[in-house]
């Protein structure tokens, strides 16, 4: 009895330079569990595209005119969950990676990955699991391992606090717009003090205004 064969995994490419598109269609064939079923050159022709050839694994430039690879991958991924989107880009910041994941895609490489590595990464995602280029992987210890920003960890109360210090007011006119105890409004802006890390009020307020924590 013969045993049928798996249906080949079908693959699209997204990337603006036609050269980029032709040196992957060309490597996609050397594979036989692998058939490229379209090309595009931009965010909005790869959602158009997807729709019609429904593949199973995308390989998304970040970096294209108009809409880019992000934004079409979130709208891909919204539009067609069971479609994975592999990011491969010149781009190893720890933003562009975090956006790209975000937005719903299973892997992220780097262009100068190699064809075995770059199929490995087709086959993982279209059996759902992630694969991270050592670069974005690395990049995103990096970003997990830094200290939180001064200011995010401030209660709603502590920011509405700090915005009237920000408009000039002291301790007493704002307990008196918020309608509560100095004392209250005395401990809630040493607690600024402290999450912000500074001595005072002035140099709170212009922390506050220099790093956007208020407007």
């Amino acid at each position: 009895m013969t045993i049928p064969s798996s249906p080949p995994i079908r693959v699209m490419i997204v990337d603006d330079h036609s050269m980029v598109r032709r040196g992957l269609a060309t490597m996609l064939k050397v594979f036989d569990d692998l058939e490229l079923v379209g090309e595009a050159e931009s965010g909005e022709a790869a959602i158009q595209l997807c729709a019609e050839v429904i593949p199973n694994v995308i390989l998304m430039d970040l970096s294209l005119p108009g809409m880019d690879g992000a934004v079409a991958t979130r709208a891909i991924r919204q539009q067609f969950p069971q479609v994975k989107v592999i990011a491969l880009t010149s781009f190893k910041e720890g933003d562009r990676i975090k956006n790209a994941l975000e937005a719903g895609a299973i892997g992220y490489l780097l262009k100068d990955v190699s064809a075995d590595e770059l199929v490995q990464a087709i086959r993982a995602a279209y059996v759902g699991r992630v694969t991270l280029s050592p670069e974005a992987a690395q990049a995103l210890v990096e970003a997990a391992n830094q200290p939180p920003s001064r200011g995010l960890d401030l209660t709603d109360r502590e920011l509405e606090i700090l915005a009237l210090m920000v408009e000039g007011l002291n301790n007493t006119q704002i307990a008196g717009r918020l309608t509560v105890s100095s004392s209250t409004i005395k401990s809630h802006v040493s607690n600024i003090l402290s999450k912000l890390g500074v001595a005072s009020r002035t140099e709170a307020v212009t922390l506050a205004l220099r790093s956007g924590i208020v407007r």
